[in-house]
């Protein structure tokens, strides 16, 4: 059972992350990667690059691309940080604050999808048992 679960855990990440990816782009022009990154940036403003690398579990590569990509496409801004001059601190744009107003109906819609069919009771379970995944940490 522990394999199966396992693989379908990894399939329905991977199935739900492509097929909202695909709505991000449709219906906001952004990745849906953007938008978790400004959600994150948004709860915690002025937050420093390295801290959006944890948030998002990215490599430093990967992070440093897209935050470069979000600054081209102005939504967000990012200034030297005042302690360190090699460090970078990253702020919501106007821009960025209208893409994640437009994504909150975006996401009640997903997420309204995501739940048809089950019973509050199932969808606490289904919670729970994610929460416990994502604090796991395999050796």
């Amino acid at each position: 059972m522990k394999q199966r679960l396992f693989r379908l855990v990894a399939q329905a990440r991977q199935n739900l992350f492509r097929s909202a990816d695909r709505v991000f782009t449709s219906e906001l022009e952004v990745s849906g990667t953007q938008v978790v990154a400004l959600f994150a940036i948004q709860a915690n403003e002025g937050c420093l690059l390295k801290d959006l690398t944890q948030q998002l579990q990215l490599k430093n590569s990967a992070i440093t691309g897209l935050v470069s990509r979000m600054e081209e496409n102005g939504l967000i801004v990012r200034e030297a940080c005042a302690q360190d001059g090699r460090a970078s601190r990253l702020y919501m744009s106007e821009k960025g604050a209208a893409v994640l107003d437009r994504a909150h109906p975006l996401l009640s819609r997903l997420n309204a999808q995501l739940k048809q069919g089950f019973s509050n009771e199932e969808l606490a379970v289904v919670a729970r048992f994610l929460g416990h995944a994502a604090s796991i940490h395999f050796n």
